[in-house]
């Protein structure tokens, strides 16, 4: 009888071990903002009203309603609003996960578990399960874009332990610090609602969800309503508390940005972000914004700096001399788009990681410089000796100096000025480079382009610029058929994994990948599995400084410019919550004045 006892006690003194082992967080970090027991986060209210209706634009088209895949168009938008995840991390604590879909989560070294809340379920009321998660993963890997297969490389199995407890094991020796938050940021799907379809086939078939909204309506490449879920079972939970307060969402596709200007103005929909510093510096002037009733508001945030650049495709021979990259990147003149098109709006980005603290500055120091002497016989001497700059084209003269270093870059690469034309001065064959844009961007970078492209032909090289039809371009882009193209990223607060499918070799040629220059470079690929696997806050810094060190040192982009706010016109009838914290614009988190009592 003791010696039953005893295992009795063994048994319970296990589980019990096991159950205070769980987590209701995971901190990347071992620091959280937010405290056990937290009612919401800090830049909500939590007492908003529920109601009403938002319309906003998004740009292009939509044929699909599965942005998660390589074919077809969709809104991320939408997937984000109709789908739920393990967990979710605030604006306010970026290295930080709380819970959403799971309740409870255990790290261990080689594997993270999720218990899931019993209250978590789908919008046809059926429960969110093991099963559901298991299968949302594995069809992401197997039938999803191809960055899930790079993002998620270190999992070695996905396992369930019961109806609602689900673990990841990890590969041996993974060394992914950032795994199991990411982990955490996948969308679940009900498992039965793709049984007789094929995930990775584009389909205008309304898919169950499981997050705060139900696509009500829609009409292919043109518009969504969303209505909200008035029986969405984690409306209270402190991370969605404040949040989605709409009764109906409208996304309304257009093909140009400026054109939603004047749906603004016309009431046809109620919020839009300015991207054009001419339209809000002198678009806004007339007696509807003048009376109160349209706000034009610039909203500060400290998010890093969205990449906005020229990417040059370095699958292209012309391009695989440094020498010519650096000598189109002195050609083009920031300084007088900046002073005679947005009326000094911007300022130039100087960095693949602007706004943040893993900017590489100066000259390598302390641990950044210990890192990168590792790799010293692989990088380029100026490295450690020349500290990367922008070219000054403030005047005349510096232009002109500018423009005669880009000729003497292109001699070094084997090229000549002969008869007025840049060319090979083995094969005279001519650099000629096509510049690609899409169209809703309207007509601001051909204004922009119009005094590159006559740099360009001052030493001999002939430019011409395409704004192509969105999905056109997007085509275009998965194909990485292009010269040289205008492209963006939202850069994670937090950078990592997803710096694989950014700048590492393995997505180079991966069609559908966002290594769209096709960066091939084996210190750049060690750097960003240091970044990954880093196990103290110092380290990931100085990694991520290393790397962007690198990265500028090639110069395989032409950095163009970026604003600390998200500039805002929206109708007057929007509650905003009242922070401190710069969050920039949140518009899931407004509500409609009229409606608080």
């Amino acid at each position: 009888m003791r010696a039953i006892l005893k295992v009795f006690i063994a048994l319970l003194c296990f589980w019990s071990a096991g159950a205070a082992a769980f987590d209701n967080k995971i901190a990347l970090y071992g620091k959280a903002k937010y405290e056990d027991g937290f009612s919401a986060f800090s830049y909500v209210n939590p007492d908003a009203v529920k109601g009403g209706r938002l319309v906003m634009p998004e740009y292009g088209g939509f044929d699909n309603f599965n942005p998660f895949i390589f074919k077809g168009s969709a809104s991320g938008t939408v997937a984000d609003l109709i789908w739920d995840s393990l967990g979710y991390t605030p604006i306010d604590d970026i290295s930080v996960v709380y819970p959403l879909v799971a309740k409870k989560f255990e790290l261990k070294e080689n594997y993270v578990d999720f218990i899931l809340d019993e209250r978590a379920k789908f919008a046809d009321g059926s429960p969110i399960l093991a099963d559901d998660v298991i299968f949302s993963f594995n069809v992401l890997l197997e039938k999803g874009a191809p960055i899930y297969k790079v993002y998620y490389a270190d999992v070695e199995k996905v396992e369930k332990k019961s109806e609602r407890y689900v673990r990841f094991y990890f590969k041996e020796n993974a060394q992914n610090k950032e795994l199991p938050l990411i982990l955490t940021q996948f969308k679940i799907f009900p498992k039965k609602d793709w049984d007789n379809r094929d995930f990775a086939k584009p389909s205008l078939q309304i898919p169950l969800g499981g997050g705060p909204y139900k696509i009500k309506n829609f009409e292919a490449g043109k518009y969504i309503i969303l209505e909200r879920d008035k029986n969405y079972w984690a409306t209270d939970l402190p991370t969605r508390k404040g949040f989605n307060n709409f009764d109906e969402i409208r996304i309304d596709y257009y093909q140009d940005t400026t054109v939603t200007l004047q749906a603004l103005f016309a009431g046809n929909i109620d919020v839009r972000e300015e991207y054009i510093a001419k339209i809000w510096k002198v678009g806004y002037d007339n007696d509807l914004v003048k009376s109160g009733k349209i706000i034009k508001q610039a909203f500060e945030h400290q998010n890093p700096a969205v990449l906005q650049h020229f990417a040059i495709n370095l699958r292209r021979d012309k391009f695989k001399d440094k020498y010519v990259r650096r000598a189109l990147d002195l050609a083009f003149n920031f300084d007088w788009a900046n002073e005679k098109l947005f009326y000094g709006a911007y300022k130039r980005l100087h960095s693949y990681f602007t706004n943040t603290d893993f900017e590489a500055k100066g000259l390598p120091q302390g641990k950044e410089k210990q890192i990168l002497e590792k790799y010293k016989d692989r990088l380029d001497e100026s490295v450690f000796t020349t500290p990367f700059t922008l070219p000054d084209n403030s005047s005349a003269e510096k232009i002109r100096q500018n423009l005669r270093e880009a000729v003497a870059l292109f001699e070094k690469a084997g090229y000549r000025i002969i008869d007025g034309k840049m060319r090979n001065a083995k094969t005279l064959e001519p650099f000629e480079l096509e510049i690609l844009s899409n169209s809703a961007n309207g007509t601001t970078f051909t204004r922009v382009m119009l005094p590159f492209i006559e740099n360009l032909k001052k030493i001999g090289v002939k430019a011409t610029f395409r704004n192509l039809e969105v999905n056109i371009f997007k085509n275009r882009m998965d194909n990485f058929d292009y010269d040289m193209a205008i492209m963006s990223y939202r850069i994670s607060a937090m950078p990592g994994n997803e710096l694989k499918d950014l700048y590492g070799s393995e997505a180079a040629n991966v069609n559908g990948s966002y290594n769209i220059m096709g960066i091939e470079n084996e210190v750049v690929d060690d750097l960003i599995r240091e970044v990954i696997k880093a196990d103290s806050k110092d380290d990931y810094v100085a990694y991520l400084k290393a790397l962007d060190r690198v990265l500028l040192n090639e110069y395989y982009l032409i950095f163009q410019w970026y604003s600390p706010y998200n500039r805002v016109g929206y109708a007057n009838k929007f509650g905003i919550p009242q922070t401190d914290t710069k969050v920039g614009w949140q518009p899931l988190t407004w509500w409609i004045k009229e409606l608080e009592k």
